[in-house]
């Protein structure tokens, strides 16, 4: 009898552990409902939180590929140079996302079974404008479900089933993103023939789609407004201006004429909803034209502001400029989150934002008081360039203490190598640096800040209060020169070259750092054919230059290719001054061309192309805004070369963060999705993807099974280019 039980016993046992474990692996079907990730950043509040836990800190390790959708682009040489930094999102069991040339598909969430794919130029006058897409927007009323995302200046309406243009969406399921920028009695100038884009998808209220835009940051740059567009008919419901005209509320934070020949103050970096409230949060960037601001003089409200605005109106509730007169490009890089902490004892609604400086303003919801103190602090205003009238202090939080570098000191350059620091350190003695808010100078000056700190991938939030956001420590180089076309303006290469390049772009030979390609001896790589087309599509971070005339493309890409213009004649280019003003009547000064130009988007690194300052270079960070306190800091990536796992590396994409005490991210130089255990920070797994993961990863459910998806487009870093996405799950026990 008693080894009848004993057997028993033991045969019990068993069963329940092989049904724990069929349990723990793969769920029933209905054990637990379906899960979606309808929203860029997860739900309206852009937390990039999920409630799932079947994936968790205990089975991480198990982890494996479950499938990839190769969208097929990227395979030749004519399409490298594309990336891939789409959030997907899911509905109902489809992922909608984009492929490197902004195609719309949906796949099966389960399989990765394409279902539909839209293109955006498959019309005989379609003219394609290659720019990121960083995620698209989801609406559905019954048996109407629709996609709403955009490309260059067209915001489409696509059927959520079938892949076909919504008809009854604007014309042919298509509407103008240049609505609501102004019209040429208030501004002087035809906002429609410069360029706009959005890179990050609008956000959902109701009925309407509220969009921001990415524009131009240097002389040609538009007003970056916030509007509304109905969701069903993509008539244009309201707008916002961040640049007020005269009368408005902010007007006389400016010159008089600014909003005449300046645009930027765009919100490029994303949105956010209280559906409960009625309120849209958001983070604009810098005014035009980047540092320098001669010509715009005050605080330039509302650029560098944190917004809140009546989501059905778009009636400004309250703002907060996280920099006044910005001279640094310290746009507000990544969208707002949503979060409830607990202050001063009671549960407050928060909404807290990250910055490229390294900061976490955080804020009450409905009032916009900060909920942690911050201080004026008094900052450098000279010597500034002739014009310019620096801000004579700037906000900075008492807490959260800085997720970034904030001032230059020589105990952090190099010590990788004694070649390397000798070398920096002579660049740095012979460069202004110190101060963050140093005034760019003609002698030069270094800088942190330019990308990040925080970038566009943003920041997670759990429900505790927790915040998570991966940093960076990017030491930059900013020199300033004159603008040599204003006093010789015969040559309109050279001028249009100042209005429209050389923000990003250097003609300088750089050794080492340059962010955005250095254009000398362009015509070495491309040919002027090559280079014009490049010119009309854009590419990547580089907009479309659709809004110059065939005869101004040509001027340009004769000054980038000689130096000078061979191309136009003194009598051709009065015509095409005339041609670009249009019907301005000689009432405006846009585009703009200011007389102080940058050296382009320059990092400062070592010989080897290494970070020419101490690791680490990219952090991983968890901040509790309870208390203002941080849980902890790792590295983020690492340079295998090196042999160091300890350095970090430059991240771009950001943080997903589940119930089941993980965190995952992609992002980082090494193209490896990682794992990392929210308690402590420690990583727990790594998978090797087949290009880099530069893009954030979604988690969904669907038939009881938890994926987690990210797009491996790669390109940044000189990596080698990807065309896919890429799931994982539990495997069957």
């Amino acid at each position: 009898m008693r080894g009848f039980l004993y057997r028993n016993q033991y045969s019990l046992v068993a069963s329940l552990a092989t049904l724990c474990l069929a349990a723990y692996f793969f769920p029933a079907k209905n054990e637990e409902a379906d899960t979606d990730w309808r929203h860029y950043g997860g739900d309206s509040g852009g937390t990039r939180f999920s409630p799932l836990t079947q994936i968790n800190v205990q089975n991480v390790g198990s982890l494996r590929q479950i499938w990839s959708y190769d969208t097929g682009e990227n395979k030749d040489t004519a399409q490298r140079g594309i990336d891939i930094q789409c959030q997907p999102i899911v509905a109902e069991g489809i992922l909608y996302a984009t492929t490197p040339r902004m195609k719309l598909f949906a796949l099966d969430a389960a399989s990765g079974k394409e279902l539909w794919k839209f293109d955006p130029f498959d019309a005989p006058d379609a003219k394609p404008r290659i720019h990121p897409v960083r995620g698209v927007a989801y609406w559905s009323d019954g048996t109407d479900k629709r996609i709403l995302y955009s490309v260059g200046p067209t915001l489409y309406a696509i059927n959520a089933l079938t892949g076909k243009r919504i008809t009854g969406f604007g014309k042919n399921g298509e509407t103008s993103l240049h609505q609501g920028l102004g019209t040429v009695s208030e501004l002087g100038y035809d906002v429609t023939q410069y360029n706009i884009r959005s890179t990050t998808p609008g956000v959902v209220f109701r009925d309407l789609i509220i969009m921001g835009s990415s524009v131009s940051e240097g002389g040609d740059g538009l007003p970056g407004n916030i509007r509304a567009f109905d969701v069903r008919t993509g008539r244009l419901r309201w707008a916002f201006r961040t640049i007020p005209l005269p009368g408005e509320y902010g007007y006389n934070t400016w010159s008089p004429d600014s909003y005449r020949k300046l645009g930027g103050a765009n919100c490029w970096a994303g949105m956010v909803v209280d559906q409960k409230n009625g309120m849209v949060f958001l983070g604009t960037g810098s005014p035009s034209v980047d540092f320098y601001g001669g010509d715009r003089e005050g605080q330039n409200l509302f650029a560098n502001c944190v917004i809140a605005l009546d989501a059905a109106t778009g009636r400004r509730i309250w703002h907060f400029q996280t920099v006044h007169h910005d001279l640094w490009d310290h746009d507000i890089p990544c969208p707002p989150n949503l979060l409830t902490v607990m202050h001063r004892g009671k549960p407050t609604d928060a909404v807290a934002q990250a910055t490229k400086s390294g900061h976490v303003f955080v804020f009450d919801r409905m009032t916009g008081r900060p909920l942690f103190p911050v201080e004026e602090v008094k900052v450098p205003v000279s010597p500034a360039l002739p014009g310019e009238k620096p801000w004579p202090t700037q906000p900075v939080p008492v807490k959260p203490a800085p997720f970034a570098r904030q001032f230059l000191t020589p105990d952090q350059v190099t010590e990788r190598t004694p070649e390397a620091r000798r070398l920096v350190l002579d660049r740095l003695l012979e460069s202004r640096s110190g101060n963050k808010y140093l005034p760019p100078s003609l002698e030069g000056t270094l800088y942190y800040g330019f990308g990040g700190g925080a970038e566009w991938g943003g920041a997670a939030v759990d429900p505790s209060g927790v915040f998570y956001v991966n940093g960076n420590n990017m030491l930059w180089w900013l020199k300033m020169r004159e603008n040599d076309a204003i006093k010789a303006p015969g040559n309109r290469g050279k001028m249009l070259f100042g209005q429209n390049c050389s923000v990003c772009h250097s003609q300088e030979t750089i050794a080492s750092g340059q962010s955005y390609p250095s254009l000398r001896e362009i015509g070495k790589r491309m040919t002027p054919v090559q280079i014009d087309g490049l010119l009309t599509t854009g590419r990547g971070r580089m907009p479309s230059f659709q809004h110059l005339s065939k005869d101004d493309r040509k001027a340009l890409v004769d000054f980038l290719i000689q130096g000078k213009d061979t191309a136009v004649n003194a009598a051709e280019d009065d015509i095409h001054r005339a041609d670009s003003r249009q019907s301005h009547a000689g009432e405006s000064d846009f585009p703009y061309s200011p007389p102080f130009l940058p050296n382009g988007m320059v990092q400062f690194r070592d010989p080897d192309h290494y970070p020419a300052i101490k690791p680490p270079w990219g952090t991983l960070n968890a901040i509790d805004l309870n208390t203002g306190e941080y849980r902890w800091q790792v590295p983020l990536g690492e340079y295998p070369a090196l042999g160091e796992p300890s350095t970090g590396t430059e991240n771009h994409g950001g943080p997903l963060v589940t119930a089941g005490n993980l965190l995952f991210i992609g992002a980082t130089y090494d193209e490896h999705l990682r794992a990392f255990n929210t308690t402590n920070g420690k990583e727990v797994w790594r998978s090797r993807l087949p290009a880099g993961g530069f893009a954030t990863p979604v988690t969904y459910r669907v038939s009881g099974k938890q994926y987690v998806v990210i797009a491996a487009g790669g390109v940044r870093y000189g990596k080698k280019a990807g065309s896919s996405y890429v799931a994982y799950a539990l495997p069957r026990p």
